[in-house]
């Protein structure tokens, strides 16, 4: 079959599977920020800019980091899905037989991952990703002298990808730290780790970019990009300067093969500094949380709040009796600054908050309504998410010029979709395909609670608010117990 184009596919890169109870081999696909002091077995590095390329090459810079990067494997015991159903499927035509309940459908197998890690502290502390050690069993670090350690797991955290492992040892050959912050695009970079569980592996390349976010590959995203190669099993491995310092742990790459295309991603060293000693003296990650969904602002959400730039991120919920609540932040601001560093979207906004230590009082100016305002927020710390509710809607009503059909929001409908009393609007029951509304990703099952800021509470609100509004229709939407806004380009 001819493809037209091909799917960029993220690849996590670390988990290379390499054994289970059938003792196959199977390749897998697979593969964040507070203040905190380091560990005083730490070296600092006061300086990152060293010589560009060394006569002899980098094998120097190897010689110093090589030893501080070791190879991960870890066991896990996945549960199988029931197979009785799939089963159930191949006897369809057969009557009278059926699947006994066989609990060998269901056993248990054991999983085994190759991934990278690196010494952070000369007492046997090693930093690598979550996802290679997630649900481990068993820990087992391989060191560069082919020293091999039984490791536990200290702590992770899944929403940057950061695992925390300790071996009982010490006099180990700890990295030195590079500060992250100064790294610029275009120093060069080597990635050092264990790919295919080959052993490990040195490639070198050059920052392509800094402060990749809105990737969707964590949940707290400010990535450095390089062109080091990385492939399945460099995940947790270091990413490292020309003076031989750590500026970044490998985590991710962008792949259509699943091997390296010359885009991958590293958790910058001061991050994950910062994370790795949190996990150490509190066995968890604690963020800061003001209780917003801020959204980017787009060219047409801005034309559609009368701002002249995109610059800053539109707060779009605000969650009852928040700190962002009880500050004063409102639906529909636009915030600009945090502290006096300006905010580009709602990634930088979401990694500012996220880096305060819960108690802090932030300072936000924000734009309301075309003007400044300077609001106090007190920050908290960010809560457990749980699982938001979600469902469809029935599909009745008329479509018109922007593709979608709505009807009024009763509730029989609002118990279907789980949506609170305190929700008015009217539900999105059907989206064309390559209309205006599907192109701005409206979805059926979305409440609109508003049209061009005016709120609508029956089909009939809404079908007079589209009269009354002009080419460009800005709607809020209710959706996943959260509000997003939304601009559908009208046709005609």
């Amino acid at each position: 079959m001819q493809k037209d184009r091909k799917t960029l596919v993220w690849v996590l890169a670390a988990l290379l599977v390499v054994g289970s109870l059938a003792g196959g081999l199977v390749v897998a696909q697979s593969g964040r920020t507070a203040p905190a002091i380091a560990p005083a077995t730490t070296v600092q590095s006061s300086e990152l800019v060293g010589p560009q390329i060394p006569a002899n090459g980098f094998s120097a810079i190897v010689k110093k980091t090589g030893p501080s990067v070791v190879s991960i494997t870890s066991t896990s015991i996945m549960q199988a899905a029931d197979d009785t159903d799939s089963l159930s499927q191949l006897f369809r035509g057969f009557p009278g037989l059926q699947v006994p309940d066989n609990p060998q459908f269901r056993m248990p197998r054991k999983q085994r991952a190759a991934g990278s890690g690196v010494i952070m502290t000369s007492d046997g502390y090693i930093l690598t990703n979550h996802h290679v050690v997630d649900n481990a069993t068993k820990v087992h670090v391989v060191l560069s002298d082919k020293r091999e350690f039984d490791a536990k797991v200290v702590g992770g955290d899944a929403d940057a990808d950061i695992a925390v492992i300790k071996v009982d040892a010490t006099g180990l050959p700890a990295v030195t730290i590079g500060d992250s912050s100064r790294v610029e695009v275009g120093d060069l970079a080597l990635a050092i780790g264990n790919p295919f569980a080959l052993g490990q592996t040195v490639t070198m390349g050059i920052v392509s970019a800094l402060g990749r976010t809105g990737l969707g590959i964590e949940k707290f995203e400010n990535f450095i990009q390089t062109d080091a190669a990385v492939n399945p099993g460099n995940s947790g491995g270091a990413l490292v300067n020309t003076r031989g310092e750590l500026i970044g742990i490998n985590t991710a790459i962008l792949s259509e093969s699943g091997g390296n295309q010359g885009i991958g991603f590293a958790i910058p060293s001061n991050s994950a500094r910062s994370l790795m000693n949190q996990i150490k003296e509190h066995g968890q990650v604690t963020r800061g949380y003001i209780g917003i969904v801020p959204q980017d602002l787009t060219p047409q959400l801005a034309s559609s709040f009368g701002i002249k730039d995109t610059r800053g991120a539109l707060v779009s919920f605000v969650e009852e009796n928040s700190p962002a609540a009880n500050g004063g932040l409102q639906r529909g601001d636009v915030i600009r600054e945090v502290n006096g560093k300006a905010i580009n979207d709602q990634g930088e906004l979401r990694n500012q908050i996220a880096d305060v230590e819960p108690g802090t009082t932030l300072s936000l100016k924000v734009l309301r309504n075309g003007a400044e305002k300077t609001l106090s927020v007190k920050v908290a710390a960010r809560p457990v998410e749980t699982a938001l509710k979600t469902g469809p809607a029935p599909d009745t009503g008329s479509s018109g010029k922007l593709g979608v059909s709505v009807q009024d929001l009763n509730p029989q409908i609002a118990r279907q979709l789980g949506l609170p009393s305190s929700v008015s609007g009217v539900v999105v029951t059907q989206v064309q395909p390559d209309s205006p509304a599907a192109e701005a990703g409206i979805q059926r099952g979305d409440v609109v609670q508003e049209v061009n800021r005016q709120p609508v509470k029956s089909a009939s609100d809404f079908r007079i608010a589209l009269t009354q509004s002009t080419k460009s229709v800005l709607l809020l939407i209710h959706r996943d117990d959260k509000t997003i806004y939304a601009v559908v380009d009208r046709e005609g």
